[in-house]
Formats: structure tokens, C-alpha cells, sequence
């Protein structure tokens, strides 16, 4: 006879997440306040306590940008939207940055949603064992190389030697992200660089391979959870 599927409790999932410092986990409820948190999270925001975020919302918890910026993509959640493998930098009140890759998805009872778990965890250097990786490396260094630039998918796949599914599949195994994503993070982390200097926003976006200041400005807040001027307020907070 088949042995029923058990429903691991929160507590038990809660204390598995514990052991793995380079995942952050939670679960919220229907207000978006944390039920549960993994430790990893707690040292995180600089915290020595479960009970320290448990009961909290994030806008209490990050600063004020990052909050709401959470709290939004939270609320999409909270209606039923699904969050795969989204490529974003985090940044807790150490002010510390790194990239991850976050996940969310609804939590329902009884057919209603009521909250939401996650996990973001953090992204690991390359396969380098991979066969494929040595071709992607040509790739990759086109990538940091042209970044600024528009980039096809079709000069990548040729420079690897690989059809442009092919490129797709192998790229994501290797460097855990689509090649799409790896040129956003390129270009996000050279704008972050230079959003410390004293270079307009608008100039800035075009230096980094946005077509103006709107579309620079949206994917930046997409990706670090606030606007490149609320970043830069912020580095002039440290």
C-alpha cells in the first residue's frame, strides 16, 4: 500500500533551513509579517534572535527603500503570484550587498492564500568541472566585456560553439543564470560602482547599457529593490 505524502511542519522546515548558511528562508502571513525565519536571515539583518523578526514586517526591518520594495513584491505574492529563480542584490542593514537568487510563492488553506515562503539563496561561482564551461568562458568574458553594448544571443551561442538553446541550458547549469540575467547583473553592478562617483543618474544608465534613464531606473529597482538615487543616498550613509 502506498505511504501518504506528509506535510513537513514549519517548525521542522524552519530548523533544516538552519543548516544551510547560504539560503535564507521564510514564511509570512496574509499581512506580510514573518511567521518564521531561518538563522541565516536573522545574522543577516544583524540580529541575534529569532523572535527579533518573527511578528515583523520587512518594512521594519530593512531600510525604508529596500522595505517597501519588499513589501510591493511581497503583495504580488500575497495574489497568487509565483517568483522563480528572480536574480536580485540584497542589501541588510549592515549594508553589506550579494546576489542571490529568490523564490516565492503563495501559501493557500482551504483554496485562500494565507502568506507566502520563500527562499533566496545566495549565487555560487561557476561549474567550472562542467564540459561545456571552457566555451562559455568565451562567452561570459564577451558578456564583460560588451556589456555597455546591445548583445545577441546568437554572437553568444557562436563564440561557445553552441546552438542558442543549447547556450541557454548550458549557461544556466554552469553559471546558475540565463545569459540575459548574467548581462543584467553585469551591467547592475558596474552602475552600482558608479553611483558612488558624482556622474549623473541618466549618464550613468547609458554607460551601462540602458537605452535612457526610465529603463535603467525600473530595472535597477527591480534588481536592488530601490531607485539608483535612493542607492546612492544610501552610500552616502556609510
Amino acid at each position: 500500500m502506498p505511504i501518504a505524502p506528509q506535510t513537513l511542519p514549519a517548525r521542522d522546515l524552519e530548523a533544516l533551513f538552519d543548516a544551510l548558511p547560504d539560503v535564507v528562508f521564510f514564511i509570512k502571513d496574509r499581512d506580510g509579517r514573518y511567521t518564521h525565519a531561518n538563522l541565516t536571515l536573522v545574522a543577516r539583518l544583524g540580529l541575534r534572535n529569532r523572535n527579533e523578526v518573527v511578528g515583523r514586517h520587512v518594512t521594519e526591518l530593512f531600510p525604508a527603500e529596500l522595505g517597501r520594495g519588499y513589501a510591493a513584491q511581497d503583495r504580488r505574492v500575497l495574489e497568487g503570484e509565483l517568483i522563480e529563480s528572480q536574480l536580485e542584490v540584497h542589501i541588510f542593514p549592515s549594508r553589506k550587498p550579494g546576489w542571490c537568487l529568490t523564490c516565492k510563492r503563495p501559501l493557500r488553506a482551504q483554496q485562500e492564500i494565507s502568506g507566502l515562503v520563500g527562499i533566496s539563496r545566495d549565487l555560487s561561482p561557476p561549474d567550472g568541472r562542467h564540459p561545456t564551461y571552457d566555451r562559455l568562458r568565451h562567452a561570459f568574458a564577451y558578456l564583460q566585456q560588451h556589456y555597455a553594448a546591445p548583445v545577441r544571443m546568437q554572437t553568444l551561442a557562436d563564440l561557445a560553439s553552441l546552438s542558442v538553446a543549447q547556450l541557454e541550458r548550458h549557461f544556466r547549469r554552469v553559471f546558475l543564470l540565463t545569459p540575459h540575467q548574467a548581462l543584467n547583473k553585469l551591467r547592475i553592478e558596474a552602475a552600482m560602482q558608479l553611483l558612488r562617483g558624482k556622474e549623473s543618474v541618466a549618464a550613468i544608465g547609458v554607460a551601462c547599457g540602458f537605452a535612457d534613464q526610465s529603463a535603467f531606473a525600473r530595472r535597477f529597482k527591480a534588481t536592488v529593490g530601490m531607485t539608483p538615487r535612493a542607492y546612492r543616498g544610501l552610500l552616502a550613509t556609510l
